[in-house]
């Protein structure tokens, strides 16, 4: 697939240790299939959700996933698991693993790092790059068929830093029905561009809420716009998940949706979701080798 825009650099070849590390990084990034940043143009519209969801579903379909959470100042990831304070898992050849989730699940946050659940991060740019980029080179990810990165919203330094250092990752924006988050979402778009990021779609969160009493949809935040801004710019569109306060209910429990309510009419739209990633993953890596 060609990729548009101008490359970013990290300057590291003037710096024989970040050429050391970005070797090593290298080395470890070709033991995983694909690379999938989400991200979005604001907070608030679930992206944390989508990715632990994602991570989850795709695990549940017998790939091998790893979920890296890089929203340094506010890690939900661990929460939306139910591990808290997990701890880093050492292997017998002395390197480190990640967080152990599920035998087909592993994840990494800042978070089991800090000293107390309540420690704030307040770091400048170039300590958050360091410490993504030490999330890459010092653990042990191992053979995965999927690294899914749940980045902050908007377009600072985190997801700068996944760009310039995870070679080869795509990006799914997550956005909202409403005005107001397309309006971010294109920025997103922009950024992809400007930094070769290939775009695997668009998903379109919170978008209608399926009445539990009648069954009727009722449209909270509008719906339909994230189909139609993906149509409009050509990207493709990955699915909508509805309103459903269960998500709240069951992220706050540490059980993500996927797996407190499997019978669901959200599920199953997360399934749809996690069908159509594995469908346009595949596919591009068939293209790839071709």
């Amino acid at each position: 697939m060609k990729k548009e825009g101008q490359s970013c650099k990290t300057g590291a070849g003037s710096n024989p240790v970040l050429s050391e590390q970005d070797q090593k990084i290298k080395e470890k990034l070709s033991k995983i299939d694909h690379k999938i940043m989400v991200m979005s143009g604001k907070g608030g519209v679930g992206k944390s959700t989508i990715a632990v969801n994602l991570a989850l579903g795709l695990s549940l379909e017998n790939f091998y996933v790893g979920l890296l959470d890089v929203d340094l100042h506010g890690p939900n990831v661990p929460k939306m698991l139910g591990i808290e304070r997990g701890e880093l898992r050492r292997r017998p050849d002395g390197t480190v693993g990640p967080v152990y989730y599920s035998p087909n699940l592993e994840f990494m946050s800042i978070e089991p790092l800090l000293p107390d659940r309540d420690s704030a991060v307040i770091w400048r740019g170039p300590l958050k790059t360091s410490a993504i980029r030490q999330f890459i080179y010092d653990i042990e990810w191992g053979k995965l068929d999927y690294l899914v990165i749940d980045a902050p919203p908007g377009t600072g330094d985190e997801p700068m830093t996944v760009a310039q250092t995870i070679e080869g990752a795509y990006a799914i924006v997550v956005t909202t029905p409403q005005e107001v988050s397309l309006l971010d979402v294109r920025k997103s778009i922009t950024f992809c561009k400007q930094v070769n990021m290939p775009i695997l779609g668009l998903v379109e969160n919170m978008s209608g809420m399926v009445c539990p009493h009648c069954g009727k949809t009722i449209d909270v935040f509008k719906r339909g716009g994230g189909q139609k801004l993906a149509e409009e710019l050509g990207l493709p569109f990955l699915g909508r998940i509805p309103v459903d306060p269960r998500i709240v209910t069951a992220g706050d429990a540490g059980k993500p949706v996927l797996a407190s309510y499997p019978t669901s009419q959200t599920a199953e739209a997360f399934e749809r979701l996690v069908r159509k990633v594995i469908d346009m993953t595949q596919m591009l890596n068939s293209q790839e080798k071709d």
